[in-house]
């Protein structure tokens, strides 16, 4: 609020005049950052004009649409009200509406009556060419719908939540309810003309987020003639932003950037333009790419609840909870070798820093040159004995995991890597040895927990830009395995994970966000702000005073300040 009061005393008012809120006389004067309003009254002896109330405001970031009211649509209450029989005609302004949980946000209205019909069409165009100045905002979307997804009530949530927002804020929306898996990958890498929108929303849950996700990175890869194959090859960031309209079973990923998993909320950081960069990792084995990922890299323990879980689709949400118990009853553990280059100056995975809105880890992209320097002395640094090089570890694990965000979800608020980054270029890599069942259970539980779920001897973290594995191979090694090369070594003697998942040869299966890899020997390097989300990050949640929130603008919440921190009545009038 400091910020907005310093802004409002260099910027003079664009227009003012005494309207009608409610039953009360107000005065509202906008400027280029806040429409803002106070209460007054008309001495009765002097006839001077005395305030009344404190200030009450909306940042215009926050406004989305200005339009006329139809009077005739009010109550006759109302009609009789003689201040409203004064000022006939009304315009209503639309704007977001943060919640006492800051994290959820809605639609409000403010409606205000004016004296004459010209003024009330002036407001409306002050307010809406304000708003047109603003152009990280879409003015296009390319819409996916899941009809199958989570509970099938991808369409409604659009048509009921969605569609209407988008309307109050003049967006229109090309909309594609999908047929098939893969429908809305295939439509991005080929039919679909980018050059149209300003952005892609996927409404469903995280399985249609891959697809948008995948269908972007690949067209914008093909355009730019750039070798997806190569693990080392250098992408380019997309340049449309993601919309995701949770609709699915877990929503992990937009409880992990948003904070919430609710449909207006998404909506709301769609229309307001909001963006967030997010990594993106790519997974190869040998020379061959596979999938990427955004979220969760996981073997053994995950790789095998997931692939128990595909065979029990009918039952719903419900065959995670089933096959979490059989896999932990099973509690089977991986023979392999992890080689990973460890992120310098990147923080470490128990800092306990975490990525929230506005995040100073995240902010900072590194630039070509940078990034050239850093291959390079990768490159030169390929010692098996750590340093500025890769490290190696043999041994025995219950899972692996890799995580390019928290991977929060409302079962686990904090997530499998509780200070994992949205962009900072790096993953948290969890080595979960071979532990007893009560150990493995102890650490589970934790994910429920504030307790540091890193905190037992059997878990070791770290935070990498690359990694690669490699499981145990029976037989021979060949003689790139045992040349102490960490990258080499890792596809040098590899052999393919059998497709139906045969646990008795030592192989784990991984799971890639959500879909089970057909290889166990893989290659993942971290793509710093590769795509770009509609979103902020997650908001500190604040901590009410009287039902108050200092810094929104929501009317209901009370968005006062006392101060007048929205004073355009203290600056000269343009």
């Amino acid at each position: 609020m400091t910020g907005l009061s310093e802004d409002m005393e260099k910027q003079a008012r664009l227009l003012s005049s005494q309207l009608v809120l409610g039953d009360r006389l107000v005065e509202v004067a906008a400027t280029r950052t806040v429409l803002a309003w106070k209460g007054i009254k008309k001495d009765k002896k002097s006839s001077e004009i005395i305030s009344f109330s404190t200030t009450e405001h909306v940042p215009l970031c926050d406004i989305i649409a200005a339009h006329k009211n139809h009077i005739n649509a009010e109550s006759g209450r109302s009609q009789k009200n003689p201040k409203r029989q004064m000022h006939p005609h009304a315009f209503t302004v639309s704007y977001v509406r943060r919640t006492r949980r800051r994290r959820r946000w809605r639609c409000g209205d403010v409606t205000f009556h004016c004296t004459n019909q010209g003024l009330c069409e002036q407001w409306i165009q002050v307010i809406n060419e304000q708003l047109s100045l603003f152009t990280n905002r879409p003015r296009s979307l390319l819409v996916y719908i899941n009809p199958y997804g989570g509970k099938r009530r991808g369409e409604r949530v659009y048509e009921q939540k969605v569609a209407p927002l988008l309307r109050r804020a003049c967006i229109s929306a090309d909309v594609i309810v999908t047929e098939r898996a893969n429908h809305a990958r295939d439509h991005l890498i080929s039919q679909a003309n980018l050059n149209e929108y300003d952005g892609v929303v996927c409404v469903g849950g995280d399985g249609m987020f891959s697809e948008i996700l995948h269908g972007l990175i690949i067209r914008t890869q093909t355009d730019h003639r750039v070798d997806r194959d190569r693990p080392d090859s250098e992408l380019v960031p997309c340049s449309l932003r993601v919309g995701i309209i949770p609709a699915g079973s877990t929503d992990c990923i937009c409880f992990s950037t948003v904070g919430a998993s609710d449909a207006v909320t998404s909506a709301l950081h769609i229309i307001v333009g909001d963006s967030q960069p997010m990594d993106v990792c790519s997974v190869h084995h040998r020379d061959r790419f596979l999938r990427y990922s955004v979220s969760l890299l996981g073997y053994g323990f995950y790789g095998d609840v997931l692939t128990d879980s595909e065979r029990n689709r009918r039952l719903g949400p419900a065959r995670y909870d089933l096959a979490g118990v059989k896999t932990f009853l099973s509690h089977k553990h991986y023979e392999g070798t992890i080689s990973f280059l460890p992120a310098e100056n990147k923080g470490t995975p128990r800092d306990k820093l975490r990525c929230r809105s506005g995040c100073g880890a995240c902010q900072h992209k590194s630039s070509l040159k940078d990034r050239k320097q850093r291959e390079m002395s990768e490159k030169t640094n390929l010692d098996k004995d750590g340093g500025h090089g890769w490290r190696v570890i043999h041994g025995k694990f219950i899972a692996i995991n890799a995580a390019s965000m928290s991977c929060a979800c409302p079962r686990s608020p904090k997530g499998l890597a509780p200070s994992a980054h949205l962009a900072d270029g790096t993953a948290d890599l969890i080595l979960v040895r071979r532990c007893s069942h009560l150990d493995f259970f102890r650490h589970l539980l934790r994910h429920t927990t504030k307790d540091d779920q890193f905190d037992h001897s059997f878990v070791e973290v770290h935070r990498v830009r690359k990694f690669c594995f490699q499981p145990r191979v029976r037989g021979p090694a060949s003689a790139d395995h045992r040349s102490g090369d960490p990258v080499t070594s890792c596809f040098g003697a590899t052999r393919p994970c059998p497709a139906t998942g045969n646990h008795g040869n030592g192989h784990g299966r991984w799971t890639c966000d959500g879909e089970i890899l057909p290889h166990a020997a893989i290659r993942v390097s971290v793509h710093g702000q590769l795509i770009r989300l509609f979103a902020r990050g997650i908001e500190e949640e604040q901590r009410q005073q009287g039902g108050r929130d200092p810094e929104g603008p929501c009317l209901e919440q009370g968005g006062r300040d006392p101060e007048g921190p929205c004073s355009p009545w203290d600056l000269e009038p343009s």
